[in-house]
C-alpha cells in the first residue's frame, strides 16, 4: 500500500489530495441528498479547509472552525437586529467579534473565523433567517465528515520516522563519542575541542524529539493505530535515554579538553592509550543498543550484550591504570570520563534487565 502511495505522491496525487476531495464530494452529496439544504457548498468548504497532515490536526481544525462560526453567527444575529448592513456596522460587527475572541484568547484561527460568519451572517442574514443555522450545520456537516474520513482511510502514521530518526540519533552519538578520541591527540599542530560535533549531536537531539512529537500527534484521535501507542511509548523511552547519553558525551568531551590542557597528560601514557579504547568500547555499545532497540532479534540483543560486556572491560582495565598517575588534576579528569562512560553503558542496559547482571562486579555506575 504504502509503495502505491509513494509512486501516487509522485505525480502530485498525495493521499490528503485524494482525502480532501472524497471528503468535500461526500459532505456536498450528504447536504444535498439527505439534508436538502440551500447551502451545500459551506459543506464542502468546511471539509476542504478541515483534511490536514493528521487525525489530531483535523479534530483541532474542525473545533476552531466550528467555534468561531457560531461565535460569529450568534454576534450577528443578535446585533443585526439593530444594525442595516453598511460600512459602519461591518466595522462594528466585525470589531466587537474579534476584541472578544482575542481577550477569551482564542487563537487566530477562531479570531478570523468569528470575523468571517459575523460578516456574512450580517449580509445575508437578514434576507434569509435560515441562513445562520444553515451555515453552522453545513460546517459541522462538512468538518465531521474531514474528520471521519481522515481518521478510516489510510491514516498517517509517524512511528516509522521515529524509529528512522532514533537509528540516525544512536548512529551519530557513536560516531561522536568515536571522533572525541582525537582529543587525546596532543602532539598535532592544532588542536581540536570536538564543539562542532557535540553541537551537532544536541542538534540531532532536538530533530529526534520533534520527530517524536509528529508521531504523538499521528496517534491521536486515530482508532485504527491504537496498536502503535505501545510501540511509541518504548521509543519515548529510548529518546530519554539517548538524551541522558548526550548528556554524558558533553561532559566527556568536557573533560577530555580539561585533560590535554593538563601539561602532565601525554597521549604514549598507558592510560591514555586505554582511554581511547574504553572510548571506542563505549562508542560501539552505544550503536548495538540502537540497533537493538529498533530492530528487537535475538542475534540484535546477543551483540549489545557482547557489546556490554566489552565496554565494562575495557572501562574496567582503564580504571586500573589509575594507579600510575601521580597528578591529582589528571586523576580528576580521567576519574570523571570514566563515570560518564559508566552511565553511558548503564543506559543501554536499562531496557534489558537481564544485561543488568552482565558484570555485577563494574565499579563504573
Amino acid at each position: 500500500m504504502n509503495r502505491y502511495i509513494d509512486i501516487l505522491g509522485r505525480w502530485g496525487l498525495t493521499l490528503q489530495i485524494v482525502k480532501t476531495a472524497l471528503a468535500a464530494s461526500l459532505s456536498w452529496w450528504v447536504a444535498t441528498g439527505l439534508l436538502h439544504s440551500q447551502y451545500p457548498y459551506f459543506a464542502a468548504v468546511a471539509a476542504i479547509i478541515t483534511v490536514q497532515v493528521t487525525v489530531a490536526d483535523s479534530v483541532d481544525k474542525a473545533t476552531q472552525r466550528i467555534v468561531g462560526i457560531i461565535g460569529g453567527v450568534l454576534l450577528s444575529m443578535l446585533l443585526g437586529h439593530w444594525f442595516q448592513v453598511g460600512a459602519a456596522s461591518i466595522f462594528l460587527v466585525i470589531f466587537i467579534g474579534m476584541a472578544i475572541a482575542k481577550a477569551l484568547k482564542m487563537n487566530q484561527q477562531i479570531i478570523s473565523q468569528v470575523a468571517i460568519s459575523s460578516l456574512l451572517v450580517l449580509a445575508f442574514g437578514q434576507t434569509n433567517q435560515a441562513y445562520a443555522f444553515e451555515r453552522i450545520i453545513e460546517t459541522v456537516l462538512g468538518s465531521g465528515m474531514a474528520v471521519l474520513i481522515n481518521a478510516l482511510i489510510v491514516p498517517q502514521n509517524a512511528v516509522p520516522d521515529v524509529e528512522k530518526s532514533i537509528l540516525r540519533f544512536t548512529e551519530l552519538s557513536a560516531t561522536t563519542l568515536t571522533t572525541l578520541t582525537a582529543l587525546l591527540d596532543t602532539t598535532g599542530p592544532r588542536w581540536k575541542t570536538g564543539r562542532s560535533e557535540v553541537d551537532a549531536l544536541i542538534k540531532e537531539a532536538e530533530d529526534c524529539r520533534k520527530t517524536l512529537k509528529l508521531g504523538e500527534q499521528s496517534l491521536k484521535y486515530n482508532p485504527l493505530l491504537t496498536h502503535q501507542r505501545v510501540r511509541l511509548s518504548h521509543l519515548t523511552e529510548t529518546i530519554v535515554q539517548l538524551e541522558r547519553i548526550t548528556i554524558q558525551i558533553r561532559g566527556i568531551r568536557r573533560s577530555l579538553v580539561d585533560l590535554r590542557a593538563d601539561q602532565v597528560f601525554r597521549r604514549d601514557q598507558p592510560y591514555a592509550q586505554q582511554l581511547h579504547l574504553a572510548l571506542e568500547a563505549t562508542a560501539r555499545c552505544i550503536a548495538a543498543y540502537g540497533q537493538a532497540r529498533m530492530q528487537p532479534s535475538p542475534e540484535n540483543e546477543k551483540h549489545l550484550a557482547e557489546a556490554i560486556l566489552k565496554a565494562q572491560k575495557e572501562q574496567d582495565l582503564c580504571l586500573h591504570t589509575l594507579s600510575s598517575i601521580t597528578s591529582l588534576f589528571t586523576l580528576r579528569d580521567m576519574g570523571s570520563i570514566l563515570t560518564d562512560l559508566g552511565r553511558i553503558v548503564l543506559e543501554t542496559q536499562q531496557q534489558n534487565p537481564e544485561l543488568l547482571q552482565a558484570d555485577p562486579h563494574s565499579p563504573i555506575t
